[in-house]
């Protein structure tokens, strides 16, 4: 018979923290973030682009569309060409309206910038802008 031993010895237990709750919580965490994270999408080409004063952040998805100074119109990094710009537009804007924002280098023909605004609107685009870096 055990007289000066502690109390609880018999009854004393390991106590662990189930760590698995915490692992499928960062889990639903992790594919939470993934499916909400928007994505931009880039044209693919290095465009100098003018300065405007009165230039102002676009929020919404958009469809993003290059012109360059030699005259190529470029969209996600391929050339589409004046003749593309209709049915692209008209394909990305056939589920949901959005915008359309023009790349345009300085350098760039204004004929072929006006020829593009032109294309995109008939194709259904609920605005054409053009991207300005602001001073």
């Amino acid at each position: 018979m055990k007289r000066f031993g502690r109390l609880g010895d018999a009854t004393e237990e390991k106590s662990e923290i189930n760590l698995s709750p915490l692992i499928d919580m960062v889990f639903i965490l992790l594919i939470f973030f993934l499916v909400t994270t928007v994505f931009v999408e880039e044209t693919g080409v290095e465009v100098q682009k003018p300065e405007a004063a009165s230039a102002t952040p676009q929020e919404r998805e958009s469809i993003q569309i290059a012109i360059t100074a030699p005259g190529q119109v470029v969209f996600d990094g391929q050339e589409v060409g004046l003749s593309g710009v209709r049915p692209l537009v008209r394909r990305l804007t056939s589920e949901t309206p959005r915008p359309v924002i023009l790349l345009v280098d300085e350098n760039a023909p204004s004929g072929l910038t006006v020829r593009v605004i032109d294309a995109a609107g008939l194709a259904g685009a609920e605005s054409v802008s053009l991207a300005a870096e602001r001073p």
